[in-house]
């Protein structure tokens, strides 16, 4: 929320700042400004209150290498998902479909490679080009057809998870070649090569939605789809592009998993599918609150790998990670509709400051 950088005096001579001699209205205002500007990196306070929480109550188990490269090597692969589902979120769309996706390509890439002897270089590109087929046809169903994206992809959903059950017969595939798992788990300074490769395409979202014209307009596809077709933006492809992004990025997450771990299960997907979407909408609550943004969404999947590998390493049950993570998402959900709901009814006010400064002068 940006202010007028003016001081409106009652008395002759300038008031000072925020200060006694400034009207109740304007105090008020700047004080809500402030509360906002701190809530932006709210969640890197949290984290780093949780970490030192959880340094000083398990010392010897919590605060190690072992761990934070534990954090990074797990979250990778959900924060590459996550930041497929931001393109589709961005235009105003849900793409249930992702993590199942996710599982299905991992499926797929292990088959080839163990059952079938082909190359992981051919894997890995059979694969791709899966993932980007079911992006084509969720394009189909919910920019063409028109239907309602989250009944679209919730039905593809349920057939990527019938195809994957084919593939593997509902069983465990693997393991995959030595050399492919090297792909993910070699260490770099430490750091495992899954997590550069989050590193790096977290750059080019980044670079993509906030920084080119092409990122722009999916916003505004996102925020209104009448007034971005009337300005001449070309809703529907941008509407269809995205779920094709999200559709690679969740078979490219696939892959990486598949040589993370080795072995892959035919349930391996849906387990993805609630941190990755409460990472994305509790992002919206960092940085740029009340929108989706990549730094954000860093931010928030960082705050929950921490606590939820605080509390197993504290002894805490397998369901904490789903239960942390749902009460996550209903929080973040919440706080965005919180803020959506409050800031038009300061909106008023703040013209009606506006109004009694202009008259003051």
């Amino acid at each position: 929320m940006t202010l007028p950088s003016q001081s409106v005096a009652t008395e002759p001579g300038p008031a000072p700042e925020g200060g006694a001699g400034a009207p109740r209205g304007i105090r008020l205002l700047r004080q809500v400004a402030a509360r906002i500007q701190a809530a932006r990196y709210s969640g890197l306070l949290l984290c780093a209150a949780l970490v030192v929480f959880f340094t000083l109550q398990l010392p010897e188990t919590f605060p190690t290498r072992a761990t934070f490269t534990g954090i990074a090597g797990d979250q990778s692969v959900t924060m590459i998902l996550a930041l497929g589902l931001l393109v589709t979120l961005a235009v105003g769309q849900f793409d249930l479909s992702a993590a199942q996706n996710l599982g299905m390509s991992a499926m797929v890439c292990s088959v080839l490679m163990v059952h079938h002897h082909v190359s992981p270089a051919v894997a890995v590109l059979v694969t791709l080009l899966i993932g980007l087929l079911v992006g084509l046809v969720n394009a189909v169903f919910v920019a063409v057809i028109g239907i309602d994206s989250l009944i679209a992809t919730l039905g593809m959903s349920s057939v990527l998870l019938a195809v994957t059950g084919q593939v593997s017969d509902y069983q465990f595939v693997g393991p995959v070649p030595a050399g492919f798992q090297e792909v993910a788990n070699h260490e770099v300074l430490g750091v495992p090569s899954v997590a550069l490769y989050a590193v790096v395409l977290s750059v080019v979202a980044w670079y993509v939605l906030e920084h080119t014209p092409v990122g722009r307009r999916a916003f505004a596809v996102g925020a209104n789809p009448d007034a971005s077709r009337l300005a001449g933006v070309r809703t529907v492809r941008y509407v269809a592009g995205s779920f094709v992004v999200t559709s690679l990025f969740a078979a490219a997450a696939g892959v990486l998993v598949t040589a993370k771990i080795g072995n892959v299960a035919p349930t391996l997907g849906p387990a993805y599918l609630l941190p990755s979407f409460a990472a994305c909408f509790l992002g919206t609550t960092q940085l740029k609150p009340g929108r989706f943004n990549v730094g954000g969404t860093v931010i928030a999947l960082l705050l929950l790998a921490v606590g939820v590998k605080g509390l197993q390493l504290n002894g805490n049950q397998l369901w904490v990670t789903d239960l942390f993570n749902g009460v996550a998402l209903l929080a973040a959900v919440s706080a965005a509709l919180l803020s959506g709901r409050i800031r038009p009814k300061l909106r008023p006010r703040r013209r009606a400051v506006r109004a009694e400064a202009a008259t003051a002068r």
